[in-house]
């Protein structure tokens, strides 16, 4: 199979390889027979060989395909790449094409890079220099981890890992428009604009919101610093929010209680294709619902606080799939020390009929046998988004 250029592989490639190996010299008389690469925990150990000798140099991560590119096509004619899974070969043939050809791996390449890759593979990995994360105290000015915030690390590269894995349903033939609701001090918004534009290469536009007038002076110093120049945060409230941009995607971070609907209601009339919601404090259904059907429930507190707090997100999930989304609740750690949170990712498509209506007829059925409503229920009602029974 024929390919653009190595680059273009290595580009395309979301996996790091864990051994390369230069070959086949484009002179008779070339210094070099061959370059092995090498993975390290650290970034990539390059040996040169002559006929003689062998000469050792340390790559960054980072500076892995640059230095192929420069070899490849100039001092070698081949290169193959060695996965945990699969192995890669590329051929430049003399009319200067590239010819791919991909297998399945017996076993991974042997070495100390092996045990370094059977570590998990983050989307920011330690090594890089973040900005915002060396402010936090979660990098050094290196890049490298610091060891008592290793959990954080941990938690924001989960984060980056529930966007990454959603991503594709935001537009791809222009800038994508994102909304952080409730966006606080905005650790995650920052980590958000760093992943699309560094590590996805897409163009988007960044408006975080809250209520509180330093934090958002505070945050809009930071985009200025960091160079982060589609990044803005502004002072309101979710409800009075009127943009003339298009949503693409909408972020609820801890929205306390019913401002979580609110945000939700929003998303949904602008017809957000993502959704990535973790609410919290949910009060409402707790100090609605009655228990007299299920005494049960109501007999010791917290497990009815908790009970409402799992049946308010149950809810939400169901009315954003009657609206036509798609729905997953997922286990999600904030960077908070606080317990493991839900959060609901909603991408938007073309849910069949049967399905919206279901999920809605189920909702009702749990408000009416707790004899309450839901906000969330309540406000789509009246936005015309959802219908009576």
């Amino acid at each position: 199979m024929e390919i653009g250029s190595l680059g273009e592989y290595l580009r395309q490639s979301e996996e790091m390889p864990l051994k390369v190996i230069l070959s086949n010299p484009t002179g008779k008389d070339a210094e070099y027979r061959r370059y092995v690469y090498v993975k390290k925990k650290d970034g990539f150990q390059r040996e040169a060989y002559t006929k003689t000798q062998v000469f050792h140099r340390n790559l960054p991560a980072e500076e892995l395909a640059a230095d192929l590119c420069e070899a490849f096509g100039t001092a070698f004619r081949q290169c193959n790449l060695f996965y945990e899974s699969r192995t890669a070969e590329i051929k430049l043939s003399k009319s200067g094409k590239c010819l791919f050809t991909q297998s399945s791996a017996a076993e991974p390449p042997k070495g100390e890079y092996v045990a370094h890759n059977r570590e998990k593979r983050y989307l920011i990995p330690e090594g890089t220099v973040v900005p915002p994360l060396v402010d936090m105290g979660i990098f050094t000015k290196e890049g490298k981890v610091v060891a008592s915030m290793r959990d954080k690390f941990r938690q924001i590269n989960r984060f980056v890992e529930i966007v990454a894995d959603a991503a594709d349903c935001l537009p791809k033939n222009r800038p994508v428009h994102i909304l952080d609701f409730g966006c606080g001090k905005s650790y995650l918004t920052f980590i958000l604009y760093y992943f699309f534009t560094e590590i996805r290469g897409t163009t988007v536009h960044i408006t975080g919101l809250d209520l509180k007038a330093d934090v958002i002076r505070n945050c809009n110093a930071a985009a200025e610093r960091y160079g982060y120049t589609n990044l803005h945060f502004a002072v309101g409230d979710i409800g009075g929010f009127v943009t003339e941009e298009p949503i693409d995607m909408v972020v609820t971070l801890h929205a306390c209680d019913t401002a979580t609907d609110y945000a939700l209601l929003h998303a949904i009339r602008a017809k957000a294709s993502l959704i990535l919601s973790v609410p919290c404090c949910q009060h409402e259904m707790n100090k609605a619902m009655s228990t007299e059907a299920m005494p049960l429930l109501g007999r010791y507190g917290i497990i009815q606080e908790r009970t409402a707090a799992l049946l308010t997100d149950a809810v939400r999930a169901n009315l954003l799939t009657a609206c036509g989304y798609k729905t997953q609740v997922l286990e999600f750690v904030d960077l908070s020390h606080t317990p493991k949170n839900l959060l609901l990712r909603a991408t938007r498509c073309l849910q069949p009929a049967a399905v919206r209506a279901r999920a809605l007829a189920e909702v009702r059925q749990v408000l009416t046998a707790l004899s309450c409503d839901q906000k969330l229920y309540t406000l789509l009602l009246a936005a015309g988004e959802i219908q009576e029974s």
